[in-house]
């Protein structure tokens, strides 16, 4: 069963009088990939420095696996494992030799728990070869094994596909999939690949000018409000414009060679018989599923068509 593992409490960071996180608070569980979406200087890793002790809250509380980053803050951020920005590694040293050196840094990791997080995050064949003739990809896998290290409770990784190949980002993905379910970890992803995080995020947040837009399920979230029906007819061109006359209270639009029909699904039989009716063939019929993007420039946009920077 799934456990809360962070928790921040109406979490706010003034700077010189200025507002930069508002009042903030949600909840990450183990096992999940938490999402966290904002346009460029929205508050996103303003807010994960503050998670993992880079910079302090004006007001508020975060609660990692029980332990209060004010009342404890070495406890509580010694259950963090993350990479901010790019993983820095010494490029000259091997990816073994790299880890045994950030090992030292706690106390009783062994040389068999390097070697199950380079295990875990598949390197094994070329741990022993210098950094410098790593891809990028490999270099994020190395920054997570580091991050692994000493058994942490949460992953953050902020933007870790960053500059990756399309291969390079499946991999990244899988890996971040597999660690959430397998070690029951919870793992917060920051990202501006809004169809990657569709993909890797259990549930997603979108934060605007430092303050908390929504928290809801990928599925839910990007099937919000959705009401648009796609309808696969004969000679659709025709159609459109018959269509608008017989149902002017329905926003119908033709996309490629479907019809986009706003409309209530006790509608859609009506939209059936109308068309068998005027002799138009009906292929099919289905809700024409927002994606995360869609979802995202509607929260984030404050005016319909607002351009928004991600």
């Amino acid at each position: 069963m799934s456990r809360q593992v962070v928790e921040l409490k109406n979490v706010t960071k003034n700077i010189r009088g200025k507002t930069i996180i508002d009042d903030i608070s949600f909840d990450v569980y183990s096992g999940e990939v938490f999402g966290f979406l904002g346009p460029n200087g929205a508050g996103k890793t303003t807010t994960i420095r503050i998670i993992v002790g880079l910079m302090k809250m004006s007001s508020g509380d975060i609660v990692v696996n029980g332990k209060s980053v004010k009342a404890d803050f070495e406890g509580a951020v010694s259950q963090v494992g993350a990479i901010v920005e790019n993983p820095e590694m010494y490029k000259f040293m091997s990816g073994y030799k790299n880890l045994i050196h950030y090992s030292r840094m706690y106390k009783g990791i062994s040389k068999e728990k390097i070697d199950e997080v380079v295990k875990l995050v598949g390197l094994e064949g070329r741990i022993h070869e210098k950094v410098k003739t790593y891809s990028l990809g490999m270099r994020q896998r190395l920054g997570i094994a580091q991050s692994l290290l000493h058994d942490p409770k949460v992953l953050i990784l902020d933007e870790p596909t960053n500059g990756l190949d399309p291969a390079g980002i499946r991999e990244i993905r899988d890996y971040i999939r597999r660690l959430a379910k397998e070690r029951d970890m919870a793992v917060i992803v920051s990202s501006h690949l809004l169809s990657e995080m569709e993909m890797m995020c259990d549930r997603i947040g979108i934060i605007q000018r430092g303050k908390l837009k929504d928290v809801q399920l990928i599925s839910d979230f990007v099937g919000a409000q959705s009401q648009v029906y796609k309808i696969e007819v004969s000679d659709p061109e025709q159609i459109a414009d018959k269509m608008r006359q017989a149902f002017p209270a329905w926003e119908i639009q033709l996309v490629s060679e479907d019809l986009l029909i706003n409309c209530k699904k006790e509608d859609i039989p009506a939209i059936i018989k109308w068309c068998v009716g005027e002799d138009v063939s009906v292929f099919g019929a289905a809700v024409a599923a927002k994606t995360l993007e869609d979802r995202f420039l509607e929260v984030t946009s404050e005016r319909k068509g607002e351009p928004v920077n991600v």
